[in-house]
């Protein structure tokens, strides 16, 4: 999906926007943008469990608290899209994301099937104010510090929903093998739907975006986790590795040649 047809219907120059930045804050939506977007969940997935098993969980949650908020205080602060600080956000986001959900399970012993729906209901309720007060829930028009607040929450909480999603499938007998070939078939759905013109551009996204994660999240799994668990035993530490190395590849090029920006 392109953002070329998720475009911005608010009209502008509304005094009470706040600090405008000079260029949308988010990358075009192309074929490296989906690519990174599953290898940034994968990495996050595995990397928050190695953090949790190497450092405890307690330092590791923090670890990735103070993380998240210096990326994200790095994200606000440039005027313009820059690839290696967004891509680095959405990286931290992905792993405290990990964390968020887990704490919800391990820590609270509140299960999948009750952390899901509480996701989702979180996730409604941001674009739903979103869209009250910005009439748009757009992607191409990230330029003003609220729109960048709303577009961060609602990035934070697709994570949280597809991290428990995709445990709630792979702990119901699907596994994690069989939770990625679940996702890899959905995340089809919204595509198609909005080829054959019966699904909008946005809520197309936004489907798709959610589903990115547990896709990612379970073939990580499914790498990384010994095969008594269902998985192939790579190890979670060099899961994290290869799959941040190809995150770093994709990321430069995409500094270096601007793919995923805007010329017009």
């Amino acid at each position: 999906m392109s953002t070329e047809h998720v475009l911005d219907r608010r009209p502008g120059g509304h005094a009470r926007d706040l600090v405008r930045t000079t260029a949308n804050k988010v990358p075009e939506v192309t074929a490296y943008f989906w690519i990174i977007k599953v290898l940034t969940t994968g990495m996050g997935e595995t990397a928050s469990d190695w953090l949790a098993h190497l450092l405890g969980p307690v330092p590791a949650v923090g670890l990735g608290g103070l993380g998240l908020v210096a990326a994200l205080v790095l994200q606000f602060a440039v005027r313009r899209y820059v690839a290696w600080i967004y891509w680095t956000a959405i990286v931290m986001v992905s792993v405290f994301g990990t964390m968020a959900a887990d704490i919800l399970h391990v820590g609270l012993g509140i299960p999948y099937t009750l952390s899901t729906p509480l996701f989702m209901i979180a996730l409604a309720a941001v674009f739903a104010l979103w869209y009250a007060t910005e009439r748009t829930l757009s992607i191409h028009g990230i330029r003003t510090r609220r729109r960048e607040v709303f577009y961060w929450a609602a990035v934070l909480a697709t994570f949280a929903l597809g991290t428990a999603a995709g445990d709630l499938t792979a702990t119901v007998g699907l596994g994690y093998l069989g939770s990625a070939v679940l996702f890899a078939a959905a995340i089809c759905v919204p595509a198609l739907a909005h080829r054959a013109g019966v699904l909008g551009a946005v809520p197309a996204f936004w489907a798709a975006y959610v589903i990115t994660r547990p896709l990612g999240a379970s073939i990580a799994d499914w790498m990384a986790l010994a095969p008594h668990r269902g998985g192939l035993g790579l190890g979670l530490g060099p899961v994290t590795l290869s799959w941040t190395v190809a995150i770093l590849a994709l990321v430069g090029h995409l500094a270096v040649t601007r793919r995923d920006v805007r010329t017009a």
